[in-house]
């Protein structure tokens, strides 16, 4: 008798809802027309072409095709955690991405919290350009830049560090890699960042800050008392999507930095899929050594994700 009548709920309750999204289709059909090409664009190319990380379980045939290549199970992963650079990549990844994670992240806020305290229009506007316009440019335009400022021949940077009896040519130093990567990217990137928490604390209800000057709270203390917990949500969503790109490091930079006086620490998973893939044309590793990067960010983003939710009560869903 209960298991019925909990039946017949669950079917009314089924009832409701498809009742509900029938209505909502006919009030807000614009909204849902809007949606239509970013959705097929997903589904297009972002989610049908998951289907062919098939490959890293096949030993895969131009001739064959992809689905007519024979299986190859595990094998591809084994060949590649048998290798000794494998744990050398790991490291160097890991060691890229949380020296960017660590340097990078806190870089915006504390930009954006102290251009949220500047009173003169024209100097905040200033230094926002100034800040956010390296932002849009190429990525190989700031390598260039990078190679003619550290350059041992042309680089003043050189000739600067020499004086001081420092090591002349970063660009060829293993141990500065990753410096010379992590800086040029927060130069690059911080004050375009800073903008999300910009407009986070634009949010902010005034009337806090009335309080707060009230209670005769200094410019430090409305800071940690109503900024901060303010732009809070902003930063969990932020950090929680940072963490799960942990070992997504780009591509781009690191080949354009790359050189094989510093290849020890510069060598990372995406430069390593990128010649065993297209240079050396084995394309089922390849495929199964970026499955295992994104499989790895993906466990990341969840587990910082859950936790998230369970300390601060924010996440992304």
């Amino acid at each position: 008798m209960t298991a019925a009548l909990d039946n017949r709920a669950a079917v009314a309750l089924r009832k409701r809802r498809r009742g509900a999204l029938g209505r909502s289709l006919r009030r807000h059909w614009q909204l849902y027309a809007l949606l239509v090409l970013p959705v097929a664009y997903f589904v297009i190319f972002q989610y049908i072409p998951m289907a062919n990380n098939v490959i890293a379980f096949k030993d895969y045939n131009v001739v064959q095709g992809i689905w007519g290549s024979p299986w190859a199970g595990l094998d591809h992963f084994e060949r590649f955690f048998a290798n000794p650079v494998a744990w050398d990549l790991i490291r160097n990844t890991l060691m890229l991405s949380l020296y960017g994670f660590l340097a990078g992240f806190p870089i915006p806020i504390i930009l954006a919290l102290a251009l949220n305290e500047v009173r003169a229009r024209f100097f905040k506007r200033t230094v926002q350009m100034v800040t956010y316009a390296p932002h849009f440019i190429s990525t190989v335009i700031v390598v260039s830049m990078l190679i003619l400022i550290f350059s041992p021949r042309i680089g003043f940077m050189s000739d600067f560090l020499g004086f001081f009896g420092m090591n002349s040519n970063l660009l060829a130093d293993p141990d500065a890699f990753r410096s010379v990567y992590v800086w040029s990217d927060v130069w690059q990137t911080a004050g375009y960042s800073a903008i999300i928490y910009m407009a986070a604390l634009a949010g902010i209800d005034p009337s806090l800050y009335e309080a707060a000057r009230l209670d005769g709270a200094s410019r430090l203390r409305k800071i940690w008392h109503v900024d901060l917990p303010g732009i809070a949500p902003t930063v969990v969503v932020v950090m929680v999507l940072s963490v799960g790109n942990i070992m997504a490091v780009g591509f781009e930079k690191a080949f354009l930095l790359q050189n094989p006086l510093n290849l020890s620490t510069s060598e990372i998973i995406a430069t390593y899929t990128y010649k065993i893939g297209l240079l050396s044309a084995d394309f089922s590793l390849a495929t199964a050594v970026g499955l295992f990067n994104s499989v790895i960010n993906l466990i990341l983003l969840l587990a910082v994700n859950t936790v998230s939710k369970r300390v601060t009560g924010n996440g992304l869903w």
